[in-house]
């Protein structure tokens, strides 16, 4: 099936034909008829799967062309770079179109934003806490929202985003569609969309949930703290035909800023560097370099693992191996996008043991081991954390920890009375007793 059989509208059609889509994925396939249909939905879809356009393209034919200046379609997603993506995806779609869109963001300056709305807008792409903020200035108008897509709701959710995004569903009219996308379909994913969505909602999933992206291959090494790792990564990059688009995931912005400022001696104008402790224009520019390639190798916590769309990255590295294991998935989304091939590869120091085990678990297969390279400097370097994980690890191993608490010892019998138990009863007939 091609785009042309999906009875889209001429304009979007050609800027499809222009950006050299031909093909739907199946969740577009899927959720095109569901999206104009009008109901309320529940989008389970892998990370690169295309569920972009697929609630865009839809959305786009309902709107037609710009009208008023009240926004008629509110797209809630969790990061600053997740909002820049979405509203590029709409420019590119609406090259023949006459429609308007506006990204709302914090980070930047807020009155430039309310003026940009004033201004008019037909849809509104924003992060939950701007938007409120925007709102209770008295800026924002819902009452002609009839379209509100929740993207990358199990992100939303981690991040502690769901009162702010009640606050956003009550301040809109009751008479609205409510699309929900997510990567997998949880319990709490499940609560979360019989809160939200009108009963019944169609269910839309397009791979089987915590799958893979086709194509891509996994790989990892057993490494033995944070220095090894960077000795690690020096060796794997500078094979520069072979690692020629990398995407670098760690836990911690202050490993994103280790790695950077040990790989600069060597490629100082091919590292971009992407956390929450940037500046917004700092961020965005870095973003912008890597997509244009510009640079190479990207450096980055979690926040640009959901959503942003790069094409040909080579090879997904995670620095730190994420607590969460669904993280993984979206992580290793970022290669092997649209069919092509990627390489995932972990460094699995002994803590994360236990999460890369879980990992496996979540995707049913193992990942294969590697053999450390035989130049590999291994150095005994440890880091203040790891040193106080050491200490903790120590102390269990000789039995400090016991079950249930963090104490060093077992309090005597007469200090753990509950002093409840041992206060005087002064009662009428307390005193009787007495």
């Amino acid at each position: 099936m091609e785009f042309k059989d999906l009875n889209i509208s001429k304009p979007i059609l050609m800027a499809l034909e222009e950006a050299g889509f031909e093909q739907p994925t199946p969740i577009q396939e899927k959720t095109f008829s569901v999206v104009r249909s009008g109901k309320d939905m529940v989008g389970i879809a892998q990370t690169g799967t295309g569920k972009t356009l697929a609630y865009l393209i839809p959305i786009l034919m309902k709107l037609h062309y710009a009208q008023g200046f009240f926004p008629r379609a509110l797209i809630i997603v969790p990061t600053r770079e997740l909002v820049v993506q979405v509203c590029e995806s709409i420019e590119l779609l609406t090259e023949f179109m006459d429609i308007r869109c506006l990204p709302i963001y914090g980070g930047t300056n807020i009155r430039t934003q309310q003026d940009a709305v004033c201004e008019g807008v037909d849809i509104l792409v924003a992060t939950p806490g701007r938007f409120m903020d925007i709102y209770m200035n008295g800026i924002i108008r819902t009452n002609q929202i009839k379209t509100v897509v929740v993207d990358e709701a199990d992100r939303l959710m981690d991040l502690g985003f769901i009162p702010q995004l009640r606050s956003m569903l009550d301040v809109i009219s009751s008479k609205h569609q409510t699309l929900l996308f997510s990567a997998t379909f949880s319990a709490s994913i499940a609560e979360m969309a019989n809160e939200f969505l009108a009963p019944g909602p169609v269910r839309v999933e397009a791979a089987a949930q915590a799958t893979l992206v086709e194509n891509v291959v996994q790989l990892r090494y057993n490494v033995h703290n944070i220095a090894t790792k960077v000795n690690l990564l020096k060796i794997l990059l500078a094979d520069k035909e072979k690692y020629r688009r990398v995407m670098i995931f760690t836990e911690t912005k202050k490993n994103a800023d280790r790695i950077v400022e040990n790989l600069a001696e060597f490629w100082k104008d091919e590292l971009s560097v992407l956390h929450s402790n940037k500046a917004q224009n700092s961020r965005l520019n870095a973003l912008k370099a890597f997509k244009a390639g510009i640079t190479r190798i990207m450096v980055s916590s979690d926040v640009a693992a959901r959503g942003i769309d790069v094409q040909d990255v080579s090879h997904v590295i995670n620095f730190d191996i994420p607590s969460l294991p669904e993280e993984y998935i979206h992580r290793v989304g970022r290669t092997a996008r649209a069919g092509k091939e990627g390489t995932a590869i972990s460094f699995v120091a002994e803590k994360e043991l236990p999460y890369f085990a879980d990992i496996e678990g979540l995707i049913n297969q193992q990942v294969e081991l590697m053999e450390l390279p035989e130049n590999l400097e291994i150095s005994d370097l440890l880091m203040d954390e790891e040193k106080v994980q050491t200490a903790n690890i120590a102390y269990q191993k000789k039995g400090c920890f016991r079950k249930g608490g963090g104490a060093f010892h077992h309090k005597i019998a007469k200090n753990s009375k509950d002093p409840r138990k041992i206060r005087k009863d002064r009662s009428k007939e307390g005193r009787k007793k007495r």
